[in-house]
């Protein structure tokens, strides 16, 4: 049994388009006034830069390992990124729709889809991508892939798929926890750093943490050691 294509049962295909109230005036000039002379400047909108310190192992092996992580990491993410967009888009969809049998109808049919259309590629993770996946999805969305599982389906069917993952030493109720797990926070720096480079499209985090107060804690010794 394929246990990881029931996380993304949870998770519609609609995609909700989001329309501007307001028209952009893309020749609009924005003016500068330097001692009595007005020089035009163009409005630019800079996204947020993370001072990424500079990565330091304690041995060639922990360096191997990052770089094996690096690659899950990148490979899975877009996968827990579409997982919380499409819980926020069904979660807005529902609320729009009152009867209980429609609400029911709705789901069956997004279930049926995502199955079609993801099982295969899902299929091909390793048990530590699926791991990692299933932190991710935690990332994401605020809530465990077993919560997430018990609220939209129901709880003897949470159980059931964390038994199942649990065959394959995969938790479906592992969260991500970059403060007391040294995995995490490496998951979060790569994360941090493919935001960076443009490799991966940012999306915010549920879960509230500091960068720079984690990168302070796990990296400090290391540092001390120099």
């Amino acid at each position: 049994m394929n246990y990881f294509k029931y996380i993304f049962i949870l998770f519609p295909f609609f995609a909700l388009a989001q329309i501007s109230d307001v028209e952009q005036d893309s020749t609009a000039v924005e003016y500068i006034i330097v001692e009595g002379d007005s020089i035009p400047r163009t409005s630019i909108d800079l996204d947020e830069v993370m001072l990424l310190h500079k990565l330091q192992f304690d041995s060639k092996k922990d360096r191997v390992r990052y770089l094996i992580l690096r690659r899950k990491t990148i490979k899975v993410y877009p996968y827990a990124k579409m997982a919380a967009e499409r819980l926020d888009s069904m979660n807005k969809r529902l609320a729009g729709i009152k009867k209980k049998r429609h609400k029911k109808k709705y789901a069956k049919r997004v279930q049926k889809y995502i199955e079609g259309e993801f099982s295969d590629e899902l299929k091909k993770l390793t048990r530590t991508e699926g791991q990692i996946l299933v932190k991710l999805i935690h990332r994401q969305t605020g809530k465990t892939a077993f919560n997430l599982v018990k609220e939209l389906r129901n709880g003897w069917r949470a159980f059931w798929y964390n038994t199942t993952a649990s065959m394959f030493d995969i938790s479906l109720k592992r969260e991500f926890d970059p403060l007391n797990e040294k995995e995490d926070y490496l998951i979060e720096d790569i994360l941090q750093r493919n935001f960076q480079s443009g490799r991966l499209e940012r999306q915010k985090s549920k879960i509230e943490f500091d960068f720079y107060d984690l990168t302070d804690k796990w990296f400090k010794p290391i540092q001390n050691k120099q």
